[in-house]
């Protein structure tokens, strides 16, 4: 074999224009799929990070009534649904594919947060110990929450950077007192979102559909919840996937674990907020054009499979005296057949590999000159030669069969 792979590569040397022409076709369809395909790749993981936040994988777990999601800020509390306990919550972190859970409560434009003459109609958001770290958030002003703030029912507040800039107008807040719910609230710290867990804002859509249009969050513990609204309300729960791939399966264990051990029946039930499923709607609406493209781009690899099948034959041609030799030596059917398959296959794999590097000089230049998210495939790329390799054994196995069925008197006889 070795000995074969080493005349093909002499032979392609000795005609190196030829070679080249022939392998063209091949380079051609190995650069435009590799060059499409890591644009679907890079369009895929841009929608994922666009939609979940790089590296964030935080599943949403809340209460949902006939299918829509429940606005505890406008409706009655559901009935048969009972808060989640420390139990609860550990049984979720439990869970294969579970990092770490939180339990939250959570009201929208909640009003009545006041300091001095400035009123906050924002988020309120009851949190355990766990929310910040689950969520990605960073303390960047103050301190957080600590173990006494839940055990003593301490009436402590952490501002995000937007409420804390809405309410306080660039005076540091920490020390501030708070009227929430006509109750006072110590402000503790501030807190933000880790950028890096932050989608992609690029266009009025992805604004649409990912920005945060929130005035913004005021965090307090959730023992003091009751204090501000007089009654336990069920929550809702932030759980954190081992990676994105174990988001769906996460959540939805998550779910039916929390409706298992709250809810006692009705129409209320806890159900994920799937994003991955929405992220890979999204990826098979930007990847349906472009699979096209592949099969288009697939043509021109056929087309240069005939050309390696042409050249082939041409090259039976002209060592018909050199096959004959062979033949009159001793050398079977089998060693002429294998020898000029090598050959094809090292000359289809040769344009695989060239075309392999072309399609990635292309990505970058893509991504580089017009902005388009690009992310090269490892696998893909490992496929595409072996392709090649397989096209090259293919197209070339008709060549190989009639150089070796020729007649060795006749091959030596021949000018």
């Amino acid at each position: 074999m070795l000995q074969n792979i080493a005349l093909s590569f002499q032979g392609l040397w000795s005609h190196k224009l030829r070679s080249f022409l022939t392998m063209l076709g091949i380079i051609i369809g190995i650069a435009s799929i590799i060059t499409i395909v890591s644009t679907i790749k890079g369009t895929s993981e841009q929608i994922k990070e666009n939609l979940i936040g790089a590296g964030n994988n935080v599943v949403t777990v809340r209460l949902s009534q006939d299918g829509n999601p429940m606005e505890l800020s406008y409706m009655a509390l559901p009935a048969g649904v009972s808060p989640a306990d420390e139990e609860a919550r550990a049984a979720v972190d439990a869970l294969p594919g579970v990092k770490e859970c939180s339990l939250y409560r959570s009201r929208s434009y909640a009003g009545n947060i006041f300091w001095k003459n400035n009123a906050f109609s924002g988020d309120l958001y009851g949190v355990d110990s766990h929310f910040f770290s689950v969520n990605g958030y960073q303390i960047r002003l103050g301190r957080g929450f600590t173990e006494r703030d839940f055990t003593e029912y301490r009436k402590t507040a952490i501002l995000n950077a937007r409420a804390a800039s809405r309410l306080f107008e660039g005076e540091n807040p920490v020390g501030m007192i708070l009227e929430i719910q006509g109750e006072p609230y110590t402000v503790v710290g501030v807190a933000e979102k880790d950028v890096t867990n932050s989608p992609t804002i690029e266009t009025m859509q992805d604004y649409y559909l990912y920005a945060d249009t929130s005035s913004g969050i005021v965090f307090v513990p959730d023992n003091a919840w009751n204090v501000l609204f007089r009654y336990d309300e069920p929550q809702s729960a932030a759980v954190r996937a081992e990676s994105t791939d174990d988001m769906t399966k996460a959540g939805r264990a998550a779910a039916d674990l929390l409706n298992e051990k709250t809810v006692s029946g009705g129409n209320v039930k806890y159900e994920a907020v799937n994003l991955l499923e929405r992220a890979s709607e999204l990826e098979n609406l930007a990847g349906s054009a472009n699979t096209q493209l592949v099969w288009i781009a697939g043509i021109s690899l056929l087309v240069g499979g005939i050309g390696v099948m042409n050249i082939m034959m041409v090259s039976v041609t002209e060592r018909t005296r050199e096959i004959g030799l062979k033949k009159a030596l001793g050398a079977r059917r089998r060693r002429i057949l294998w020898q000029f398959l090598t050959e094809a296959a090292v000359l289809t794999s040769l344009g695989g590999i060239l075309g392999v590097a072309g399609g990635i000089g292309l990505a970058k230049m893509l991504s580089h000159v017009m902005s388009i998210p690009t992310a090269v495939s490892v696998p893909a790329c490992l496929v595409a030669v072996a392709f090649s390799t397989v096209i090259g054994l293919f197209f070339g196995l008709v060549p190989a069969i009639k150089a070796s069925k020729l007649n060795p008197i006749e091959a030596l006889r021949r000018e």
